[in-house]
């Protein structure tokens, strides 16, 4: 009995690992992503590409995204936060964006990749927290990418999941599923 218990958690826990775990966005291997065949880009906006309170785009992440669709990768916003957030965010910018996602559902994952006319396999999802951007992307069968926040502060909400993301990755890395440094975590 123990064992299939043992096995089951195991198994949840994996749904909380991401396929890769990279400093920030701008570490991203565009030349592996292509190889890969991938095309798209889902990232989280607050905490994974600019502090949770800065209302515009950084010239560096302005000039990053200018790179990115260069480089022939389309780039679609999923974020948990409001319209008049994400939107004065991502008008700018001319990024596509879905606001009010429900991570760690699957929907807007979905979405975004149906808007951008790609399959899962030719999709990442990149994010700064484990309960919301890398379960939710894992549960919709996509790559998953888990960044350092660029903040250490947190919106309310976040601290709370930032509370139980700590637990889950000490537990991951007990079981010896990640390797990485906590840098921040």
């Amino acid at each position: 009995m123990y064992g299939k218990t043992y096995k089951r958690v195991c198994t949840v826990l994996k749904h909380f690992m991401p396929n890769e775990y990279l400093p920030s966005v701008f570490d991203l291997n565009l030349d592996h992503l292509q190889k890969r065949n991938i095309k798209g880009i889902i990232t989280d906006l607050d905490n994974t590409l600019v502090e949770w309170n800065r209302p515009e785009a950084t010239p560096e992440l302005l000039d990053w995204m200018y790179f990115v669709k260069q480089q022939g990768f389309q780039v679609t916003i999923v974020s948990n936060n409001n319209k008049a957030r994400v939107s004065a965010f991502c008008e700018p910018t001319g990024i596509k964006f879905i606001h009010s996602a429900k991570k760690p559902m699957a929907k807007a994952f979905n979405k975004a990749c149906k808007q951008m006319g790609l399959r899962k396999s030719e999709v990442v999802v990149i994010g700064d927290q484990v309960m919301t951007d890398v379960f939710g992307g894992n549960r919709a069968g996509f790559y998953t990418i888990l960044v350092v926040p660029v903040a250490e502060s947190d919106g309310a909400w976040t601290k709370i999941n930032r509370k139980v993301e700590r637990r889950v990755l000490k537990r991951l890395k007990g079981k010896g599923y990640i390797h990485w440094e906590e840098d921040s975590k």
